[in-house]
C-alpha cells in the first residue's frame, strides 16, 4: 500500500481539513455527501469517472460500456472510486453488482456526487458508500459514463485521478497528490495535539484549561526557519 495512504488512514477528515486551512490550500472539502453504507472511514487514491446524460454520451461517440466497470478493473486494492453524476437526472451512479465487483477487487469504497441505488446490498456487504442521495432508478437510458480516469468535480471540488481521498461521517476531503506530503505532516501534528488535549481532559483537567487561548492558534504554521513544538 502507498505509504501516504497508510498515514492518511490513521487520520480523520477534520484533521485533514484543518491541515489544509493551516496551509492555505483552497477548499478541498465536499460536504453533504452522506455515508449510506459501511461504518468505517475510508482513505485511498482516487479512481475517477464522469457521467453525463445518455443522449450526450451517444453524441460524443464514446465507447459503450457499463458505467463503473472500467474503474473497477483498473483499481488497485485500497483505491477509492469517485463518481461525478451532476446531471440533475434522478438515476443511479452506482449499484449493487458494481459494489460486489469493487469489494472483490479490494476497493476501499465509493464517493458519488449524485444518486446511488441498491444501497441495501452495499450495507449487506459492509462496503462504504458516500453519496449525495439515494434512488431506485436505473441509469439505463438516463445517464452513462463519458470518460474515466479524468478530472472531475465533486461538491465543487476539482478532483484528479490519483489525488488522495479521506471520507468519514463528517465529510469527504480530497488532497491534491502534489500536496499530500505537507498536508499529512500538518494533519499528523494536529492529530497529536488533539490527542494530548483529550488525554488531559481524561486526567481531570478543566475544559477551559485544555481549550485555552492557544487553541485558536493551533493551526498557525511556524514562520520561515522557525520551530513549532508538537
Amino acid at each position: 500500500m502507498d505509504e501516504s495512504v497508510k498515514r492518511l488512514s490513521r487520520l480523520d477528515c477534520c484533521a485533514v481539513s484543518d491541515a489544509m486551512d493551516a496551509l492555505s490550500i483552497s477548499d478541498q472539502i465536499a460536504s453533504g455527501l452522506r455515508q449510506e453504507s459501511g461504518s468505517r472511514r475510508i482513505a485511498g487514491r482516487a479512481i475517477t469517472l464522469r457521467l453525463l446524460r445518455s443522449a450526450e454520451v451517444a453524441c460524443s461517440g464514446a465507447a459503450a460500456r457499463h458505467l463503473g466497470t472500467h474503474a473497477i478493473e483498473n483499481a488497485s486494492p485500497g483505491d477509492v472510486i469517485v463518481v461525478e453524476q451532476r446531471t440533475g437526472i434522478d438515476a443511479g451512479s452506482w449499484g449493487g453488482i458494481l459494489t460486489l465487483g469493487a469489494k472483490l477487487r479490494g476497493v476501499s469504497g465509493v464517493v458519488a456526487d449524485g444518486p446511488v441505488r441498491d444501497i441495501d446490498e452495499a450495507r449487506g456487504y459492509e462496503f462504504p458508500v458516500f453519496c449525495r442521495t439515494l434512488t431506485a432508478r436505473t441509469a439505463r437510458g438516463r445517464v452513462a459514463e463519458v470518460e474515466g480516469v479524468t478530472t472531475i468535480t465533486i461538491g465543487g471540488v476539482t478532483v484528479k485521478a490519483g489525488d488522495y481521498v479521506v471520507a468519514d461521517a463528517s465529510g469527504v476531503a480530497f488532497i491534491p497528490a502534489e500536496d499530500a506530503e505537507r498536508v499529512l505532516d500538518v494533519a499528523e501534528r494536529i492529530f497529536r495535539k488533539e490527542a494530548a488535549m483529550a488525554k488531559a481532559l481524561l486526567s481531570g483537567k478543566r475544559i477551559t484549561e485544555v481549550m485555552g487561548s492557544d487553541y485558536e492558534h493551533m493551526l498557525h504554521m511556524p514562520s520561515e526557519g522557525g520551530h513549532q513544538d508538537d
